[in-house]
């Protein structure tokens, strides 16, 4: 009788022997090209945070960072080869299915936007319904800043194209762009919020930096930043993007239970904008907005499509399988690691 239960504990043992070989296969691509748009933001803390704590090199990467002036960029390099994967807008995956190709992402970095838009002081505004005519600052044409923008403008009743949009980038550049005058409104990121604010040249007329002001104008929680690339990619590689989201899982981890302090603590000194009295309040500021578990969960996803919906009149009419647009086993992997 003892034999039958022997050989079923074998087998089990196998299983879980074989499972673990698995998970710490080593990456079939060492070295890799990562695109993102705008580093030295808040909207991509994690990001900087993994690379500074060393959790890619600890994963068996060498992950070389290319920075772009928004996450359109960025996006365009991995259509184009030029990065294998990127950091950047949950939504690009949904407008990237819509156009036939398979961009999936593998883990969620951010659960709110944590993008607010802000109008120059000396502009005449009352209502979301005058920044009809008005040059808005975005990080770069057909980034999230901008699909921020432009929600907030159709729900109050204008059309997508009734502002002229310029990509001013991120950090330094937007705060430049409304002290010199040369935009009347802006839909940006920290800590450039923040330091425009401080220094009082605008008002912040819509927020999505806390739960109460992403409820208010998105209905709930939206997916902003997240780790994507292509379907064929994560099919050849798959224990390269484990370890890929390995890291940034326990990136996530570390954020929840560290104090803004330490968070600015391994910051590079220049994306504080000069002040890190500034920087530290900024990271209170969107400290809700991180992921606490790296899901995207399948109301989020319709929410962002949704979303999109509002303004990208392709999208209206457009058949998405969302569940294309995400492919969560290795976060479910990492977390099962890290009990």
């Amino acid at each position: 009788m003892k034999r039958p239960l022997i050989r079923a504990a074998m087998v089990t043992t196998g299983i879980l022997l074989g499972t673990m070989a698995a998970f710490a296969q080593a990456p079939e691509k060492k070295q890799l090209k990562l695109g993102v748009g705008g580093k030295s933001s808040l909207y991509y803390l994690t990001l900087t945070l993994c690379e500074q704590l060393g959790y890619f090199k600890e994963q068996g990467l060498d992950v070389e960072i290319n920075d772009f002036a928004g996450g359109a960029k960025a996006l365009q390099a991995l259509v184009g080869g030029s990065a294998d994967v990127v950091t950047g807008a949950y939504e690009h995956t949904i407008r990237m299915q819509s156009k036939n190709q398979d961009v999936r992402a593998v883990i969620e970095l951010g659960r709110y936007p944590a993008i607010n838009i802000m109008v120059r002081k000396d502009r005449p505004y009352k209502t979301p319904a005058d920044l009809k005519g008005m040059k808005i600052g975005v990080s770069a044409p057909g980034s999230s800043t901008q699909m921020i923008a432009q929600y907030v403008m159709v729900q109050a009743g204008l059309k997508p194209d009734d502002a002229s949009f310029i990509g001013v980038g991120l950090g330094s550049a937007p705060v430049a762009a409304i002290k010199k005058g040369e935009i009347d409104a802006l839909s940006n990121t920290e800590p450039a919020n923040s330091k425009l604010v401080k220094d009082g040249d605008v008002i912040v007329i819509a927020d999505t930096t806390t739960t109460a002001g992403v409820t208010k104008l998105l209905g709930g929680p939206m997916s902003a930043a997240v780790l994507y690339t292509k379907g064929d990619f994560i099919e050849k590689n798959p224990a390269t993007v484990q370890a890929l989201v390995n890291a940034l899982y326990k990136t996530l981890k570390w954020l929840d239970k560290a104090t803004p302090e330490q968070v600015a603590a391994k910051m590079p000194e220049e994306y504080m904008l000069g002040d890190k009295a500034l920087y530290i309040d900024a990271v209170k500021a969107v400290a809700d907005a991180y992921s606490k578990d790296g899901i995207i969960r399948p109301e989020i996803q319709q929410r962002s499509l949704e979303f999109l919906q509002k303004f990208d009149d392709e999208l209206k009419t457009a058949k998405i399988d969302l569940s294309k647009t995400w492919d969560g086993r290795f976060v479910t992997k990492a977390a099962e690691s890290m009990k």
